[in-house]
Formats: C-alpha cells, structure tokens, sequence
C-alpha cells in the first residue's frame, strides 16, 4: 500500500489529492478535445466543492488559476481565461469534508464524494468526462490497495453500484494501462520494506 509520506506534496492541498491526481492524468491525454473536456470536468467539480464561485465570474477565474497551479503551468487547454504567470501566489480556500461509513474504503471518501458530483452534472459530456476519471482514480486506488491484480470489470461495476446506475462509461473507454500506473507511483522493494518495519515503533 502506498502511503501519503511516499508521494509527492500537493500543489494545492485544499483540493485534496484525488483532484491533483485528476489534473496529472488530464496533461496526460494526447487528444486536445478529450484533455478539454476533462479540464472542464475538474473545474466542475470545483465549482461545486466551492458553492459559492458559482454564477461569479472572476471567482470561477481563480478556480482556473488553481488548476494552472496545480498543472505547474503545464496544462494546454483551451481555457476562457489567460493562463495566470507561475509568480502569482494563488490561495485556494479550504474545503471541509462531510465524515461517514462508507462500503469501499480502498477507494476513500473523495472517490465516494466524486461520484456524488458527477451525478450532479446535467451536461452530459462533461459527466462522461468525470465519469471517466473517476474511473481511473478507482484503478489506481485499487492499486494501491492490492497491486498483484486488478479486475477492470469489477471496477466498472463497483462504479455502477456506487453511483446507484447513474454512471455510465462510453463503451469505447478504456482503463490506463496497469504497468504505466505502477511504473508512476514509488514502490520500495520488499527487503527495504522489511527492514523498515522492523526498526519502526508503531503508535495506538
């Protein structure tokens, strides 16, 4: 299991890492129509994890100045606003998280609160788009959790269930490739591992 001390430090806390993982894989995609609809996907999401930007123009600005922050200025989309200079010190507010049980955990609360969005977005593309990276943050979740095998149908029906049949994948869809996931997440070897579990103390 990969554990938060092993990955790199967000560039915007408040969004949590699932949105920074959402943006990595968006600079990702060779195709210019797909990468913007899936940038517009996450400012959706932001949108909603921020109320009250909504409807306000210069705030929903600065919700495209975050993205670019945390894309390290590297997304190419075509956004409605200018791109912001790396030198601005933009500030996200912080965003507080609704606490509960939820059935799969290996997946965390953020993918259960994604999913919640997603179902909000009445344009359809733009739901696909989130549906979409949903499903690859679920891929790579399970990863984490179990790294010898991965079940992508059971991952597409998981998403199924979770979303209570609203969420639907594109039939041409298709997950990132297991070892391209693997190869960009840090793994010890089993023997440094072991060592370091027996010189650490563990704390109740």
């Amino acid at each position: 299991m990969e554990y938060n001390t092993q990955r790199k430090p967000l560039a915007l806390g408040e969004y949590g890492r699932y949105v920074q993982e959402m943006v990595e894989h968006t600079m990702a995609i060779e195709d210019r129509e797909e990468r913007n609809k899936a940038a517009q996907a996450i400012i959706q999401l932001m949108t909603v994890m921020n109320p009250s930007y909504k409807g306000n123009d210069e705030l929903i600005n600065k919700l495209w100045d975050d993205l670019y922050v945390m894309s390290n200025f590297q997304l190419d989309v075509d956004a409605p606003y200018p791109k912001p200079e790396p030198a601005v010190n933009i500030q996200a507010e912080k965003i507080e998280y609704p606490k509960g049980d939820f059935k799969y955990r290996h997946y965390g609360k953020s993918i259960e609160n994604l999913i919640e969005v997603a179902k909000s977005i009445e344009d359809k593309d733009e739901q696909q788009a989130l549906t979409q990276l949903i499903a690859h943050l679920m891929k790579r979740s399970y990863l984490n959790y179990n790294r010898d095998s991965v079940n992508e149908e059971m991952i597409i029906d998981q998403l199924k269930e979770m979303s209570g049949g609203l969420l639907k994948l594109n039939d041409n869809f298709r997950f990132q490739h297991t070892n391209d996931i693997l190869g960009s997440q840090p793994r010890n070897s089993s023997k440094s591992s072991s060592k370091s579990r027996s010189k650490r103390k563990w704390k109740k």
